[in-house]
C-alpha cells in the first residue's frame, strides 16, 4: 500500500521591508511521503523570499516538468521558476529555457557547497539564473516550526529573515552564490 501525503495548513503573514511587500497567505501544503520538515519548510521560505500574489506552488517532488513554485503572467508565460536542493545542470537549462528567471534555492550544507562547487562555472554563464544557499543550521530550526496548523510571520529586512511561530523563532541569512543578471 502506498503511503499519502500529509496535508499541512499554513498561514503566513510577510513583512519584506527590501522589496515592499506585505501580505497575508493561507496554504494548503501536501508533504509527500518521501519529504521531509526540512524541505517543507523550505518550500515555506522559498514563498517568502519570493512573495507575490500570483506566486504558486508546483508538483515539485512528484513531477519533472514543474518546478517547486513558479510565478506565471496573466497569459501563462513562466515569469519566475524556484527549484530547491541540488538538481542537474540538464534541469537547470531547460528551466532556464522556459522560464524568464530561474532560482534554485540549496539547502544542505555540505553537499550544497559540493554541488556549487562542482557546477558553478557552468552556471556561470547563465545570466538569468540566480542561487541562494541556505545555512543547515538554519534550516534544522525552520524545520522546528512546522506544525500541521501553522500560524507564521516573517520579517525581512537588510537580506535577512526571521520567522515566528508558536513555538519560536529563526533568524536566516540567505546566501546568494549567483544573482541573477
Amino acid at each position: 500500500m502506498a503511503s499519502k501525503a500529509t496535508v499541512y495548513k499554513a498561514e503566513m503573514q510577510i513583512s519584506d521591508m527590501d522589496r515592499h511587500y506585505y501580505g497575508t497567505h493561507g496554504f494548503t501544503l501536501a508533504q509527500h511521503p518521501s519529504e521531509t520538515d526540512e524541505r517543507l519548510m523550505m518550500r515555506l521560505l522559498a514563498f517568502v523570499l519570493h512573495a507575490h500574489e500570483r506566486l504558486e506552488f508546483g508538483r515539485g517532488v512528484s513531477s519533472d516538468d514543474e518546478p517547486d513554485l513558479w510565478l506565471r503572467s496573466l497569459n501563462g508565460e513562466i515569469e519566475l521558476w524556484i527549484d530547491l536542493g541540488q538538481p542537474d545542470e540538464a534541469r537547470i537549462r531547460r528551466a532556464c529555457g522556459r522560464a524568464r528567471q530561474v532560482v534554485i534555492v540549496t539547502y544542505s550544507g555540505r553537499g550544497a557547497s559540493l554541488w556549487w562547487e562542482k557546477n558553478a562555472s557552468a552556471l556561470a554563464r547563465i545570466d538569468h539564473l540566480g542561487v541562494v544557499d541556505i545555512p543547515y543550521a538554519a534550516v534544522q530550526e525552520l524545520a522546528r516550526l512546522a506544525g500541521r496548523n501553522m500560524a507564521l510571520q516573517s520579517l525581512i529586512q537588510d537580506g535577512q529573515v526571521q520567522i515566528f511561530g508558536a513555538t519560536g523563532m529563526t533568524a536566516i541569512e540567505p546566501v546568494w552564490r549567483k544573482r541573477a543578471g
